[in-house]
């Protein structure tokens, strides 16, 4: 299959110099809104990228649960590949794209786990089902078949009345503390508008990139 000749003019937004605001959390948080006002299908959704001891980069869809001074902040199985990866090298990144707006946003930073009590509350409001399966899921490791999950997510789901359902050690959150962020704005004749925010002491440092 050749693609080639697929391919769209990017005409719905531009970045005027005199736009940018200072603060690059500020401009995500309005960008990540004007999304979701868009109609963008799981706005919050976002491409982790890891690295494994080896140097092997990993790339999945998580999906962002929120967001503010402290970090970037996602869940999931602390046994699974990804887990791992940022056990070894918490180094990360994360990207947002919205076609509807024609923009996407890079980030990239080092990511630790949550706190205990931001991973308990979390889970103790997910659904009852979600909960079984982040319990009876072993993320990243080989299964029988799908039926070997679906029997343990009914047996589980027929023992509990949903409070007794504690979240289990292995499941979590992590924190990605930006250190770079990249604006990204499509335009027509594919120049692009990219500006870079990088953290350089107490503040950020802003450039514009050339697509």
């Amino acid at each position: 299959m050749e693609l080639h000749n697929h391919r769209k003019n990017y005409t719905k937004g531009m970045i005027a110099g005199d736009s940018i605001p200072d603060n690059p959390l500020k401009w995500f948080s309005e960008w990540i809104g004007e999304a979701i006002a868009s109609g963008s299908h799981e706005a919050n959704a976002m491409v982790l990228s890891t690295v494994s001891a080896g140097g092997q980069p990993s790339s999945r869809v998580v999906l962002l649960k929120k967001f503010d001074e402290e970090g970037f902040l996602f869940f999931t199985n602390y046994e699974s590949n990804k887990a791992s990866q940022l056990t070894a090298n918490p180094a990360s990144a994360l990207l947002f794209y919205w076609p509807e707006l024609e923009r996407q946003v890079r980030i990239e930073g080092i990511t630790k786990k949550s706190d205990q009590a931001v991973s308990d509350k979390y889970f103790s409001e997910r659904p009852l089902e979600s909960r079984i399966s982040a319990v009876v899921s072993p993320q990243s490791r080989e299964v029988p078949d799908r039926e070997f999950l679906e029997k343990k997510h009914r047996d589980l789901l027929s023992e509990s009345s949903g409070g007794d359902l504690l979240r289990p050690d292995y499941w979590g959150g992590y924190l990605l503390k930006p250190e770079l962020f990249e604006f990204w704005q499509g335009r027509s004749n594919r120049l692009h508008d990219r500006i870079r925010f990088e953290l350089s002491g107490d503040g950020w440092k802003i450039v514009r990139l050339a697509p």
